[in-house]
């Protein structure tokens, strides 16, 4: 631009200001009980979506019933179930229907109530069982709560755990009866903080996310499941308090280096009552972070991975024997990553799968020997989600960022690789959940500034209905001064491109000059800047309507952009990533409306890492920060995650030591409001009191938060988040 158009140009917005500014007193701001309080903001959805069998009809659980509707009419059906039919025998009060799941004739339905956290994903829960066909309600059990139930293939019997060990209860005959029916136990060796039966320990439900731990045969003749002896795994003790001496909380927790569960896998026949062990080797380093039947009810498939995390082997196990055979195999120089992906292919000509091998997340065909039939997708892009398989139609339905790292869009790919159909029509984030038969999906999307939008579409994407628009929430955020995500892209000194969005105020100027706020995660393989709508992004919002510009960076570790961009910070999280935070605050320091002497940062978790590495390692660039519930040190975070990345601080002591804040609260100099739960079982308080006593040790000062009985999440009690989100505002504003 020459300096006479730049000349008019700042003219045109003097004369533009003025009404900009009259638009925007007309409209509300957000005030901060909006938020966490009224939730004035908050977005409507679907709950409880399950497409029936029949492919024709699926199911929406109401505030007092579960209905059945068609999908090509959307009318209702049926009511299948309401909540005053849901009063077990001798009580009042119904159970609820806030979780539910059908056996696999639809004639019966087992709902859970009175859910007990246990950890991120777990919970425990007493069940009942519906007959709808009698319409009559029935316990699963009265021996005390159970977890992770699931039906059998043939709807004759419930699996549940309870105590550490598996338990099947037979419901032919127990339904309605005032008897509970009877139950029969697998496995007796369950204890407390020693054996694990039936459910993972919890560092593998944390890290391989899965909470059910074992797997029904197809024909409901076997169980397969996981045994975790974890009784050489250190203990991690937490306090809880509310009493007069408080109570201590432990379980087993190991660290990088340390001991783990040793895991045997074991099939249960129901006929002879006997249980066989599965080969799965002699190394009892090992994982096995997935097991899951064929569609033969003779072999069972196993995913076997070294302690590295850069070797991963899939077995089938002779459901008879126990002997397996490798049929597939995958090796990484860095790591390998689990997902849910795999499929077998109902006519048995093999199995669907997802790899990075070369580069980005494809998906790939191979029979049932592991001999490769062919790489079905491919480009610089990645397959983020695999939503299944319509093999009357030869097609595999899948989510990618073809279009863009950011959105994230639905397509349809032949089984050959050959015909390639885009079905999404709208930049943005496309989340599909599709009937049975495929014929259908309903479709959530949303972008960064607009609220999820979920329609009935047929396979072919055409638009059958909208079934929730959020136009009253559209409607409500016309009525205040509100600014909008934008997107930006800059290339770092040595030439790597980073994906950032920016919040600026309502009232922005580009002649003044504003601080900036980075909002961090940062950690490896996550994504926060994609085009979708974020119900959080309000609370950023009303910062930036404070005078603040909001900043969101993903560094690279991050995903969207391939192997190769993810990995780069392998052996040394903390390190690349903090690099880039500071070409961040550089690039934005040359622009005319930042000031660069205001620029601060907060972050959760992974994001508190980042905040504190900021704050110590580039505290020429970051003036104040707020961490909640930040990692300080990796070698007090869990194995599994820590040496996928950072292999054990015995092979890298380097990467552990040279990366840890803890080592550099030296060179700190700003602001810091440091926050954790002191019940979190995750990233224990243990890194925050460390970094607190370096700290003091350097003569820092800073402020800090600590709530009593609360996890990572910090959410215990009723005004915790209120509070938590109070207190970061009062010290970002006050600071910033």
């Amino acid at each position: 631009m020459t300096s006479l158009q730049t000349k008019f140009s700042l003219i045109g917005l003097y004369f533009l200001f003025p009404l900009l500014l009259l638009a925007q007193q007309t409209k509300k701001n957000i005030e901060f009980n909006d938020i966490l309080k009224s939730r004035t903001f908050a977005s409507k959805g679907i709950d409880g979506l399950y497409s029936m069998k029949d492919g024709k009809h699926f199911c929406v659980l109401k505030k007092d019933s579960l209905n059945e509707y068609d999908y090509e009419t959307g009318k209702l059906s049926r009511v299948i179930v309401t909540s005053a039919q849901l009063i077990p025998t001798g009580k009042k009060e119904s159970i609820g229907m806030s979780k539910y799941s059908f056996s696999n004739d639809e004639t019966k339905i087992l709902f859970s109530t009175e859910s007990e956290e246990i950890y991120r994903y777990s919970e425990w829960v007493y069940n009942y069982i519906f007959d709808l066909k009698t319409g009559i309600l029935t316990a699963l059990s009265d021996k005390g709560k159970q977890r992770v139930s699931a039906f059998s293939p043939d709807d004759t019997k419930i699996a549940f755990v309870r105590g550490n060990n598996i338990f099947i209860r037979d419901i032919t005959a127990g339904i309605g009866n005032s008897a509970i029916g009877n139950e029969i136990q697998i496995t007796s060796d369950g204890r407390e903080n020693e054996i694990i039966n039936g459910v993972p320990d919890w560092v593998n439900e944390e890290e391989f996310e899965f909470i059910r731990a074992f797997e029904w045969s197809p024909d409901g003749l076997k169980i397969a499941f996981y045994r975790f002896d974890e009784s050489k795994v250190k203990e991690y003790d937490l306090q809880l308090y509310g009493e007069l001496y408080p109570s201590h909380y432990r379980y087993k927790y190991p660290v990088p280096g340390e001991a783990n569960s040793i895991i045997s896998i074991h099939i249960y026949d129901l006929k002879s009552g006997k249980t066989l062990k599965v080969d799965i080797g002699q190394d009892s380093s090992i994982y096995i972070p997935r097991i899951k039947w064929t569609e033969d009810p003779g072999k069972l498939a196993l995913y076997r991975m070294n302690r590295h995390q850069n070797e991963l082997e899939m077995l089938l196990a002779d459901a008879e024997t126990g002997l397996t055979t490798v049929i597939y195999k995958e090796e990484d120089k860095c790591y390998l990553e689990i997902n849910d992906h795999l499929k077998f292919l109902k006519n048995g000509k093999g199995f669907i799968l997802n790899s990075e091998k070369d580069g980005f997340r494809h998906i790939y065909h191979y029979d049932m020997e592991g001999n490769l039939i062919r790489q079905i997708t491919s480009g610089t892009w990645e397959v983020t989600e695999l939503y299944g398989i319509d093999e009357s139609q030869g097609l595999i339905y899948y989510q990618s960022t073809e279009s863009s790292p950011l959105n994230k869009d639905l397509y349809a790919v032949s089984m050959d690789g050959k015909r390639k159909i885009g079905i999404s029509s709208r930049p943005g984030t496309n989340t599909p959940e599709f009937s049975s038969t495929y014929e259908y999906f309903i479709n959530r999307w949303s972008d960064a500034n607009t609220p999820p939008y979920i329609t009935l579409n047929r396979a072919n994407g055409d638009i059958i209905r909208i079934l929730q628009s959020n136009e009253k929430l559209i409607s409500k955020m016309k009525e205040y001064n509100l600014s909008r995500v934008e997107f930006f892209t800059f290339k770092t000194s040595k030439e790597y491109e980073i994906n950032c969005w920016m919040l600026k105020p309502p009232d922005f100027d580009p002649l003044k000059k504003y601080p900036v706020l980075f909002a961090v995660y940062g950690g490896p393989g996550s994504q926060n800047v994609l085009n979708t709508w974020r119900t959080a992004s309000f609370w950023n919002r009303y910062l930036a309507q404070n005078g603040l510009i909001i900043i969101n960076v993903d560094p690279r570790g991050t995903a969207g952009k391939g192997a190769d961009f993810k990995k780069l910070t392998y052996l040394q999280l903390g390190k690349y990533e903090t690099e880039d935070m500071v070409e961040t605050a550089k690039y934005l320091s040359g622009l005319p409306f930042i000031d660069s002497k205001r620029i601060g940062i907060w972050g959760w978790s992974y994001g508190g890492f980042m905040t504190l590495s900021c704050l110590t390692r580039a505290s020429d660039y970051f003036s104040m920060g707020v961490a909640v519930a930040p990692v300080t040190h990796y070698k007090y975070y869990d194995d599994i995650y820590t040496e996928r990345f950072m292999r054990t601080p015995q092979e890298n002591p380097e990467g552990y030591e040279r990366n840890s804040p803890i080592n550099h609260v030296d060179k700190f100099k700003g602001k810091l409001l440091l926050i954790h739960g002191m019940a979190d079982d995750n990233v224990h308080p243990q890194n925050s009191y460390d970094f607190m006593t370096a700290m003091v040790g350097a003569d820092k000062q800073f402020e800090s938060q600590y709530y009593p009985n609360s996890n990572h999440g910090i959410y215990t009690g009723s005004n915790t988040t209120y509070h938590l989100y109070k207190r970061m505002t009062d010290f970002i504003l006050k600071n910033l």
